[in-house]
């Protein structure tokens, strides 16, 4: 008796598994859209699923109290076994109780190295120390140079602004010790993919201000997210439904960390979030006007503003602060800030971010290396040691960062 019951709970357990593998798949192939110029189609349907398919059983716990939903996708995604190079050394350590990754090569070096600072992304929910590893590995070993990874708290358990904080405080044990780790105090960069661009950003814009540490040498900002204002700009309606960051997922992500009621989310779509003042305030820079028009060409239309929403705006406007939104911050910080290189991706929610970004930089004087990844999506440098998932462009962004630190 004790067997047959065994087997059967064995045999719904494995059918409700199935069933919830054929939901995210047909939920893929209806909601989500992947255009021709995307190369190697297939693998990126298999990676949306499979991030789906972690989120999904994520959300099964949740609704079952367990954890919440990104909790388990991240745990599912740091299951990956972490890749080992001879010839750079990785040591686990904590600054305080901030947990970080120190990258250095074996090899000696006459001279002090350059170091990166390096912020992982996953949109404050998803991402680790180790879904970043075999980048930062790379990274360390190309450019010859100190890698620091830091693994801050992340949302929905702890919301904006703990990530910034930890960051914060990571960079300044770093920059106060660099003879440490052997870091050439005249080479240190900041660097981050997706939410980790926007927060090397908003460290650089931060660190202007700090004249008792060593001037941060340059930013590398790759397809970084650096507004959480405008959500009608050309690449959010073009690119909504593109893997691996669909307009639904980005919000679900904005609210989590921000600690936004997610009842109010077709009225920040419509924009109708904000008063027309702030609007016409922040025009000069989120306008769509500063986005080349070859951007602009297929499947774009401006959307008038609607009144707006008093009740959503009082529970939204800490967008307006500029390390929530650094695209926005005052011209006499942006003006100070170091040489530059922004990596775009074609097909990804958050291009115009980059683009935007770009422009502020040059308007103001700050040197800017810019690289276009025409077959790019948001997320594709992660696929960089996933072998037979990997995609060319992952290696081709590697390159460019190498070559722009090793110009340094």
């Amino acid at each position: 008796m004790v067997v047959l019951a065994l087997t059967l709970l064995a045999a719904a357990a494995t059918a409700f598994s199935l069933g919830v593998l054929l939901w995210v798949i047909c939920r893929h192939f209806w909601t989500e859209y992947i255009p021709a110029g995307i190369s190697h189609p297939v693998k990126l349907r298999i990676l949306s699923c499979l991030l789906q398919l972690s989120m999904t059983w994520g959300v099964i716990f949740e609704k079952l109290g367990l954890c919440y939903a990104p909790q388990f996708a991240s745990f599912l995604h740091d299951l990956q076994p972490l890749k080992k190079d001879p010839d750079v050394v990785v040591i686990d350590l904590h600054f305080g109780t901030i947990p970080v990754k120190l990258y250095c090569p074996k090899a000696p070096s006459p001279t002090p190295r350059p170091g990166i600072i390096f912020f992982h992304g996953g949109g404050t929910i998803l991402g680790s120390l180790r879904t970043h590893h075999g980048i930062c590995l790379r990274l360390s070993k190309d450019s010859d140079s100190v890698v620091l990874a830091v693994g801050y708290r992340k949302s929905p358990m702890y919301k904006f602004p703990v990530m910034r904080v930890d960051c914060e405080a990571a960079t300044t044990h770093f920059l106060k010790s660099l003879h440490v780790y052997g870091v050439d105090p005249a080479r240190v960069v900041v660097c981050g993919d997706s939410v980790g661009g926007g927060i090397a950003t908003v460290i650089c814009q931060m660190f202007v201000k700090r004249p008792d540490l060593p001037r941060i040498r340059a930013q590398i900002l790759i397809y970084s997210a650096l507004q959480a204002i405008d959500f009608q700009c050309p690449s959010y309606q073009q690119n909504s439904n593109i893997p691996l960051l669909s307009w639904n997922f980005a919000f679900y992500c904005w609210h989590c960390h921000l600690d936004v009621n997610p009842s109010w989310k077709s009225v920040i779509k419509r924009g109708s979030h904000l008063p027309p003042e702030v609007w016409e305030k922040y025009r000069k820079w989120l306008g769509s006007e500063n986005i080349p028009e070859r951007f602009k060409k297929h499947g774009y239309q401006p959307v008038p503003l609607e009144p707006v929403n008093e009740d959503a705006y009082l529970e939204t406007s800490v967008i307006l602060d500029s390390t929530c939104s650094p695209l926005i911050a005052d011209d006499d910080i942006v003006c100070q800030l170091p040489e530059t290189c922004i990596v775009s991706c074609e097909y990804d929610l958050l291009r115009d971010h980059s683009l935007l970004y770009k422009k502020r930089l040059e308007d103001l004087g700050v040197p800017v290396t810019w690289h276009h990844m025409e077959d790019g999506f948001h997320g594709v440098l992660n696929t960089l040691d996933f072998g037979f998932l990997s995609f060319p462009c992952s290696t081709r962004i590697l390159n460019v960062i190498t070559q722009f630190i090793r110009g340094l």
